[in-house]
C-alpha cells in the first residue's frame, strides 16, 4: 500500500523509501539514481513478501518446516517506532521494530523485539539490526539482508570477496566446493551460499558504469543469487526478463545458527557504498 510506504530523505538527490511490510528497504535513490532492484510484479499489499529491495530474514533462512521459506519477519508489518530525522553527521534514519505476537508465536513460541535501522548518508546506506531475546528460554536463529541490486546487464557485472571460500551449491546440491575465481561473472542460475565470505575489504559489485561495495558487521555469510531466466519466468512476482538488470549479494548469518539466551541481544549490519555516480 503506497500509503504506508515511509520516505527518508537526505536531500532532493538522496533518498529511501521503506515498507512496513517485512520493514522492506525497496528504493535507494543515491545522486538521483536508482541503485536497488524491485520487481514491477512484486506485491505491494502485503499479500506477499516484495519481491526485491531488502527484505529481511529471520528467524530462519531458507525452507522453514515451522512456517513460509525465510521466516515470517519479511511477511510481518513492522511499527515505525522512530521517524525520519537529521543527524548531526550529516545522515538521515528511521527505525521499524517487530516483537513476538500472537501470529509469530504460532509459527515460533519465543519472545524477541528486533530493532531495525535504516540510514543514509552521502553515498552510503546502512541497515542496522538488532534482535533481543525478550523471554525465558534461548533460542537459536538464522537471519539476513537479501539485498537486490540493480545492474545494467548482468553479463557485464563481476563481484568479488568469494575466492578462497568453501560454498554450497544449492542448485547442484553440493557442499564445500571452494571458490577460485577472484572475479565472479554470472551466466546462469546462481544460488550459493558462501562461508566467512567478504569479511576483509567486503564484495566490490562492479559495471560499465559504476560500482557498489558492501561492507558487513556480524554477517560472516554472502549468499549469492541469480534466478536467472527459466526460474525468472516461473516466479509469479518476477519480470521474466529481469534477472538481466539484478543480482543479489545477501550478507548474512546462515551456515549456522545463532544462539541467544534470555535478555541477549545479537547486533548485525551492513553498508553499501555506491562508487559511481552514473545511472546504473
Amino acid at each position: 500500500m503506497d500509503s504506508e510506504i515511509v520516505t527518508v530523505e537526505l536531500d532532493a538527490n538522496n533518498s529511501v523509501k521503506i515498507h512496513p511490510f517485512g520493514a522492506t528497504v525497496i528504493s535507494w535513490i543515491c545522486k538521483g539514481q536508482e541503485k536497488l532492484f524491485v520487481s514491477s510484479l512484486s506485491k505491494m499489499d502485503g499479500s506477499k513478501a516484495v519481491r526485491g529491495g531488502i527484505p529481511v530474514v529471520f528467524p530462519n533462512f531458507g525452507p522453514w518446516a515451522n512456517g513460509s521459506q525465510h521466516g515470517f519477519a519479511r511477511i510481518s508489518w513492522w511499527t515505525v517506532a522512530e521517524t525520519s530525522k537529521q543527524e548531526s553527521n550529516g545522515c538521515a534514519s528511521i527505525e521499524l521494530h517487530l516483537k513476538d505476537n500472537e501470529t509469530t508465536r504460532t509459527m515460533w513460541n519465543h519472545g524477541f523485539l528486533l530493532k531495525y535501522k535504516v540510514g543514509i548518508a552521502k553515498n552510503e546506506l546502512t541497515t542496522e539490526l538488532s534482535i533481543t531475546n525478550t523471554g525465558t528460554d534461548e533460542f537459536d536463529f538464522t537471519t539476513l539482508l537479501h539485498t537486490y541490486l540493480k545492474v545494467p546487464d548482468i553479463s557485464t557485472t563481476t563481484v568479488t570477496g568469494f575466492d578462497g571460500c568453501l560454498y554450497h551449491d544449492k542448485v547442484a546440491g553440493v557442499d564445500n566446493l571452494k571458490e577460485e575465481r577472484k572475479e565472479i561473472v554470472i551466466s546462469q542460475n546462481v544460488d550459493a551460499v558462501y562461508k566467512n565470505a567478504g569479511n576483509v575489504g567486503g564484495h566490490l559489485i562492479s559495471t560499465p558504469v559504476g560500482n557498489m561495495r558492501i561492507e558487513k558487521h556480524n554477517l560472516p555469510d554472502t549468499v549469492l543469487w541469480n534466478p536467472w531466466s527459466e526460474k525468472a519466468m516461473a516466479m509469479s512476482d518476477f519480470d521474466n526478463e529481469g534477472y538481466k538488470r539484478m543480482i543479489c549479494v545477501e550478507a548474512g548469518f546462515v551456515s549456522e545458527r545463532k544462539l541467544l539466551s534470555p535478555n541477549e541481544v545479537f547486533t548485525c549490519s551492513q553498508k553499501l557504498i555506491s562508487c559511481g555516480s552514473a545511472a546504473i
